[in-house]
């Protein structure tokens, strides 16, 4: 058998329009109410203001809402799921500085427990966290964060470190379910 090596630019690519068609007609069906929602004289619909929610929530440190205030950190939505098995959707927000230090808290963000429609409110937080990244699986809540080791570079921790968090719907609190030290991958 002959191999033959081809230059990434001779390389036979597949052809886009197909492909830029559907995502020109899902851009047209997304634009389209919002459009004809602008027309009726009402301002478009906007989800919840996290950030609001964290500077008036008294679990959130005076440090993250000061960053906040500064604008030198920001809150922004990094998962949605139901967390607190109730049926709602929960959000799970991380506050992010644009530094080095990434992500540096989370927050689940919920109704729970107050059965009546109310606003959401902070139902678990982790506030000093470096380069903390989140994922929703099967309900639990999981948090990855930087483990460095002496003489690590910023850019490569050591190891990570992650922590399983599940609701407990009693005591309306999350609990860790479980903790591990992920080594750094080869490469």
């Amino acid at each position: 058998m002959r191999v033959v090596a081809v230059p990434w630019h001779d390389a036979r690519m597949p052809h886009p329009q197909p492909r830029l068609a559907c995502i020109a007609a899902a851009l047209i069906a997304l634009a389209a109410p919002a459009a004809a929602h602008g027309q009726a004289g009402e301002p478009a619909p906007t989800g919840p203001d996290f950030e609001a929610i964290l500077l008036a929530d008294a679990k959130v440190t005076s440090a993250v809402k000061r960053a906040l205030r500064a604008d030198s950190a920001f809150a922004e939505p990094a998962a949605f799921g139901d967390l607190t098995g109730d049926g709602t959707s929960d959000a799970v927000v991380l506050v992010t500085t644009p530094g080095a230090a990434g992500a540096v808290a989370v927050y689940v963000l919920s109704t729970a427990g107050r059965g009546d429609g109310s606003a959401l409110r902070v139902v678990f937080s982790s506030q000093k966290l470096n380069r903390a990244f989140v994922r929703v699986s099967r309900g639990a809540l999981i948090v990855l964060t930087a483990a460095y080791e002496r003489g690590d570079d910023v850019c490569c921790p050591a190891a990570r470190l992650e922590r399983t968090y599940v609701y407990d719907r009693r005591a309306r609190i999350f609990r860790r379910t479980g903790s591990r030290r992920l080594p750094r991958s080869p490469g």
